[in-house]
């Protein structure tokens, strides 16, 4: 690629997408360019500020920052007489293919001229006999695990090395497909080189990356030295967006102190979490901390002896424990607010099958953000099962320095299913379950395998059985709630020393949230699980389905047990694992008959 980016480009695209698909580094067509997005620093910061200051001191952490700052992607001005505002975009990449065939458009090689952006005027190739011709973007680049990127060296790649020669270059196809077998570069010289070659690691036909980052802008290289590899410009591994979510708490600070103020005088000596625990049996120190943890009461005693406060909790620790202490429902109370939940009576949902179940919490209104914090190519690194980005990815930056963030938020509703922690423990401990955890972790064994380097760790069975029943709800609530299944997404909590939990909610960025259909559907929450756990007992794809073996090297479905499109995997919008660690053979009985089911006999 040149010194400079290419010429910017115009379009549209939502704010959202900003977010999840089209942020800085990131490829994509608009009408008529091929687009590679810019940093932050080429940016206009007109888009509101979203404030949410546990997102922002997580990112910190997370970057290594000393402050930072979330803001809204800046929108478009309708105004055409206002400044203009926006994203900017440059043009890549900078090689272009001639969309007019050479020679006889019959025959079987289709031959296709490869120009450069400096050879074209006004978007178009002038031929040798005067003749504008039509250009399209070449669908092959360079790129490395780092994130680097840049057009490749087709001289460089003919020729086999530094060379020279300038001659004219041509891309050769062979039949329809588009297969990199059918496809070879040719210079005018004679030389020509397939473009499987570029595609084989081995040969190291692209060369070692220059650490290449063109959408910081101009001399924005760093060192890097990794293998190129072949990228297809739109191949969905061409960009990997890494975001963190959380959903905004209430404040419960002063609501702490309060609690803390009306029981100080047992409190006061406290020591540690044990002597706090002993004061809680006492009737008025229970009373007065209800729906207080023992680590935020005790934080609020060691600050009032300026004391070491305790290292932040994960994303869901927090917000699993504000779940867990909602209150009972009153009536149709709907105060406006970030967040409003109440606890839904045991009595109207008390049912065999629901057994397991220690709580359901009706979350009348909740505020999510989501802010860019970087991406990867060619390997997605998605949250863990704490919400939490790996701090030790390698992750591509979004500016040159940043002392900002892109994010947006979402407002709407949700339906949160605690489960009792003593049955889960139970049924960790039967044997064939056991076993079944080991053969889902040599899955995922095998899958780490092909996946060097990678930080992922195995989540545990809690988690894959309450990732499973997540996907069975969300298809079971769907049809009745108003909502497409797309839109329903989930967030598991499988915390040993917290709890467990499935918060199935759905969000849109309109100031009102959503129209109240997951919390009516909630109110029969008992229906929708006896449906869950009755699709999930048979799927079309029965018994290839149920027999799957996770280590199959065959199918190399390494991260699934009894999961398939027939059955568990849904919209990766709305999963928070893009459709990995799912098995119903942990939820439900199942035609393999293994015996590790968590509902059993009680279940319908």
């Amino acid at each position: 690629m040149s010194r400079k980016p290419g010429a910017r480009a115009h379009g549209q695209i939502r704010q959202s997408q900003i977010i999840t698909t089209f942020g800085p580094g990131a490829m994509f067509d608009l009408p008529n360019h091929s687009v590679l997005m810019a940093g932050l620093d080429y940016w206009s910061i007109t888009g509101d500020e979203i404030v949410e200051p546990r997102l922002a001191g997580k990112l910190c952490a997370l970057l290594a920052l000393p402050a930072l700052k979330l803001y809204a992607p800046p929108p478009d001005q309708q105004d055409p007489a206002a400044p203009i505002t926006g994203v900017t975009a440059w043009q890549f990449p900078e090689w272009f293919v001639v969309h007019d065939v050479a020679g006889d458009s019959g025959a079987m090689v289709r031959s296709r001229m490869l120009v450069h952006r400096r050879e074209l005027t006004r978007g178009r190739f002038i031929d040798q006999d005067g003749k504008k011709q039509y250009v399209v973007p070449v669908r092959f680049v360079r790129a490395c695990h780092a994130g680097h990127i840049g057009d490749i060296d087709w001289y460089g790649f003919v020729h086999r090395g530094p060379t020279q020669c300038r001659r004219r270059l041509w891309i050769d196809e062979q039949g329809t497909s588009g297969d990199l077998g059918d496809v070879s570069i040719r210079c005018e010289c004679k030389l020509e080189r397939p473009m499987r070659d570029a595609a084989a690691m081995q040969t190291g036909a692209l060369g070692p990356c220059d650490g290449a980052r063109p959408w910081l802008g101009p001399y924005t290289h760093e060192q890097c030295g990794q293998p190129n590899r072949l990228l297809i410009r739109a191949a969905s591994n061409a960009y990997f967006a890494q975001a963190l979510t959380v959903i905004s708490l209430p404040d419960r600070d002063e609501a702490v102190t309060q609690a803390v103020d009306a029981a100080w005088e047992f409190l006061a000596e406290v020591e540690d979490v044990d002597q706090l625990k002993y004061e809680r049996k006492k009737a008025r120190v229970k009373a007065a901390l209800e729906g207080f943890s023992d680590e935020e009461v005790f934080a609020e005693i060691q600050s009032r002896r300026g004391g070491f406060l305790q290292a932040d909790k994960s994303v869901k620790q927090a917000e699993l424990e504000t779940l867990v202490a909602s209150k009972d429902e009153l009536g149709d109370d709907r105060p406006d607010g970030n967040f409003f939940a109440r606890t839904l009576p045991r009595d109207r949902w008390d049912q065999p099958w629901m057994k397991p179940f220690e709580r359901i919490v009706l979350v009348h209104r909740l505020r999510e953000v989501v802010a860019l914090a970087g991406f990867t190519r060619f390997e997605a690194s998605a949250p863990d099962i704490q919400g939490e980005l790996d701090v030790g990815v390698r992750r591509a930056s979004l500016a040159r320095e940043v002392t900002w963030l892109p994010a947006i938020e979402n407002r709407g509703e949700g339906i949160f299913l605690q489960f009792r922690r003593d049955q889960i423990e139970t049924w960790l401990t039967r044997p064939n379950v056991r076993s079944r955890g080991l053969q889902l972790e040599g899955g995922f064994n095998c899958w780490l395998g092909d996946h060097e380097g990678s930080h992922r760790k195995f989540p545990g069975l809690p988690y894959i059985m309450l990732h499973s029943l997540s996907h069975l709800l969300i298809t079971a609530v769907s049809l009745e709630c108003g909502y497409p299944a797309s839109s329903i997404r989930e967030r598991i909590y499988a915390l040993p020393s917290t709890g467990y939990g499935v918060l199935l909610y759905t969000s849109s960025t309109d100031a009102e949230g959503t129209l109240g259909g997951l919390v009516e559907v909630g109110r029969r929450i008992h229906e929708h699980v006896q449906a869950a756990l009755a699709v999930g007992d048979l799927c079309s794809n029965d018994p290839v389905c149920a027999q799957h073996d996770p280590a199959n090297q065959h199918e190399r479905r390494f991260l699934q047990g009894a999961a398939c499109h027939g059955c568990l995997l849904t919209a990766e919008t709305s999963c928070e694992q893009h459709n990995d660690f799912l098995d119903r053979a942990l939820v439900v009985p199942t035609v393999d008959n293994l015996g590790v089911e968590f509902f059993t006999t009680d279940a319908p």
